[in-house]
């Protein structure tokens, strides 16, 4: 199953220097997703979906950290099935990991482009108002919604360094 947690570049240096994603919550394509994602049959959308979903996590992480740099960041693990328990009661496609990830099974990092200045300020916006719009506040869900227009690029497990 392909998992995808959220984190920060803070949490992502003690991942690098421990070799190993913290346990957590995280995201996949779970049965409920896809029932409720039923028009679609491509799972390269529901996975895109789930990145969305665990992008949105990042920013609740970012919030909790103040001194973290504003940059959404999200790993791409592959685990066995049985090793993931779906958690669909707390939210479609939500999982939990209830053990370290080994970093051998993270395939891809995705994170915010650090030298666009737009989405920078757009990431911090949405993560000063993540809870608010959790709570349903109609204009910080405007905030939220509209950093989703900028995509996270893509990075090899092994670029990680770089990016701290």
């Amino acid at each position: 199953m392909r998992i995808y947690l959220p984190s920060t570049l803070t949490a992502a240096r003690s991942v690098w220097e421990s070799g190993q994603v913290p346990a957590g919550t995280g995201f996949a394509v779970t049965p409920a997703l896809r029932e409720w994602y039923a028009q679609s049959e491509s799972e390269e959308e529901l996975e895109y979906a789930v990145l969305h979903d665990a992008a949105r996590a990042s920013l609740r992480l970012l919030d909790a950290d103040p001194a973290a740099p504003r940059r959404r960041l999200v790993f791409v693990a592959e685990l066995a099935d049985g090793e993931v328990r779906v958690r669909d009661d707390l939210g479609r496609g939500v999982v939990e990991v209830d053990f370290p990830v080994p970093w051998t099974s993270v395939e891809a990092i995705h994170v915010d482009d650090g030298d666009d200045a737009d989405v920078l300020a757009a990431v911090h916006a949405a993560a000063d108002q993540i809870v608010e719009a959790d709570l349903g506040g109609d204009d910080a869900a405007f905030t939220v919604d509209s950093v989703e227009g900028f995509e996270l690029l893509w990075f090899a497990p092994q670029e990680l360094p770089d990016l701290l």
